[in-house]
Order: C-alpha cells, then sequence, then structure tokens
C-alpha cells in the first residue's frame, strides 16, 4: 500500500521556522523525484518545490526560493522542507507527492497544515 505521509506543521509567527516531513512507504522512493505543493483557502494548488530523485537537482517558488530548502533522505524514505522566514501569504495546507518521470505525478500525501500568524 502506498503511503506519504506529511507531518511537522501547526501554527507559527511570522517570521519563525517549521520543517515538514513526509515519509513514504510502498513504493521505490529512491527512485522517485519529490515535490511540496500547497493549497490556500480558495486558491489553487500551487507548486512550491522539488527535488530529483538523487538530491542533484532542486527547483523551488521564486517567492520561496530564498526562504525554504527541499531536501531528502533516501536512506529513510523521507522528503523534507525547511522552512524560514514564514509570512502569513505562506498559510496553506502543505502536500508532498512523488513523480516518476517528467513531473507528473503519482501519488499524493493527506497534507499538512501551516498556519503563519500572529
Amino acid at each position: 500500500q502506498v503511503q506519504l505521509v506529511e507531518s511537522g506543521g501547526g501554527l507559527v509567527q511570522p517570521g519563525g521556522s517549521l520543517r515538514l516531513s513526509c515519509a513514504a512507504s510502498g513504493f521505490t522512493f529512491g527512485v522517485y523525484d519529490m515535490s511540496w505543493f500547497r493549497q490556500a483557502p480558495g486558491k489553487e494548488r500551487q507548486f512550491v518545490a522539488a527535488i530529483t530523485w538523487s538530491g542533484g537537482n532542486t527547483y523551488y517558488l521564486d517567492s520561496v526560493n530564498d526562504r525554504f530548502t527541499i531536501s531528502r533522505d533516501n536512506a529513510k524514505n523521507t522528503v523534507y522542507l525547511q522552512m524560514n522566514s514564514l509570512k502569513p501569504e505562506d498559510t496553506a495546507v502543505y502536500y508532498c507527492a512523488a513523480s516518476k518521470g517528467n513531473w507528473s505525478y503519482d501519488y499524493w500525501g493527506q497534507g499538512t497544515q501551516v498556519t503563519v500568524s500572529s
């Protein structure tokens, strides 16, 4: 059974940090490119960051490029999103997703809520 389970979300003040984790099981994690997306209330789902299967390449939404860092540990079947200098506009449900190639996504997690508010 394929599972992507996100964790690490919560309520944080502006300027704070959170580290999201996405634990994968049921498929060969090490050959999948991984991404993080987010969806704010009333808005479309938005790409946030991606990392290739080897970790050799990363990609970011422009507005998070200097604040967020995506990484992965293939030995632990986990992808991470370190989020620093958080802003209220980062408030959303964050999802991880797995792609075997061409950035078409085969598997999605259930999401974790991130709320940035004072």
